[in-house]
């Protein structure tokens, strides 16, 4: 089984408790995802609750979009902008908000963009990363999506793709891997998914590559966590949700790494 954290909503009866769900009580989940919180919270805080739901990926939110459920203000957009989006929406009061980080099901199995190192895919990795802009944007290099993993491992020096690699995916073998990186992308541009796992392979140590955790984990996190700018997010995110909270509101944060536990 793959060693990442999938997005499904397994402590969802804690969740709901942690929140305090109440009746006609208002409720911001920050990761919507497939909405999985969203439609729990919206089964208990009718009938004149009402959930703001913010989703960065456009085709999940596009997804949920579709199914109209009611009482939810579904916006497409980072949870950074957390404060600009509740007094744009006009979203008050709010007893309680939810961040679920991690990465979801989905973004491993349909997304396609490479967070997952057993299927063979383009090294996205971008959370919001629009599929039908992606060819213009390759050309034109007129937004921030022109920035992926792709670019990473073969433009950063070996220097940087390191200190990512011990950053924010606590790689014990960093100073091996980007080296390899580096060596690999003389030849030939790394591109895929499998490529890349071929290249942490080599460069890691045979006991390493049979552990219970899948060699190429913490570099797969890495890149991901860089790429879309995870922790400094939530750095700033966090005050904004403390400041835009009602008196006694609850803010629930679920993690999976200690990387986002020390924030």
């Amino acid at each position: 089984m793959e060693q990442e954290r999938v997005h499904k909503p397994v402590l969802l009866k804690e969740v709901i408790e942690w929140l305090n769900v109440r009746k006609n009580k208002n409720y911001v989940d920050c990761t919507v995802g497939e909405g999985g919180h969203t439609r729990e919270i919206l089964k208990r805080n009718g009938p004149k609750g009402k959930v703001l739901g913010i989703e960065i990926d456009p085709e999940l939110y596009k997804k949920l979009k579709k199914e109209k459920l009611e009482r939810l203000i579904l916006v497409n957009d980072s949870f950074r902008n957390l404060k600009k989006i509740v007094e744009r929406e006009n979203f008050r009061p709010i007893s309680g908000i939810l961040f679920d980080l991690g990465l979801s099901s989905w973004h491993l199995e349909k997304s396609g963009r490479g967070f997952s190192f057993l299927k063979n895919e383009p090294l996205i990795m971008r959370y919001d990363w629009d599929q039908a802009k992606a060819p213009l944007l390759r050309s034109t290099g007129v937004s921030s999506q022109e920035f992926w993993a792709e670019k990473i491992v073969n433009e950063w020096s070996e220097k940087e793709i390191e200190r990512i690699l011990r950053e924010y995916g606590e790689e014990r073998f960093a100073k091996r891997i980007s080296r390899e990186i580096v060596k690999a992308r003389k030849r030939r541009p790394i591109k895929t998914t499998f490529q890349l796992v071929e290249v942490i392979k080599k460069a890691v140590p045979s006991f390493y590559q049979h552990k219970k955790i899948h060699f190429a984990t913490k570099t797969f996190q890495a890149l991901r966590i860089a790429v879309n700018n995870e922790l400094e997010n939530l750095k700033i995110t966090l005050p904004q949700a403390i400041e835009v909270l009602e008196k006694g509101g609850r803010l629930v944060v679920i993690s999976f790494h200690s990387l986002e536990d020390r924030i």
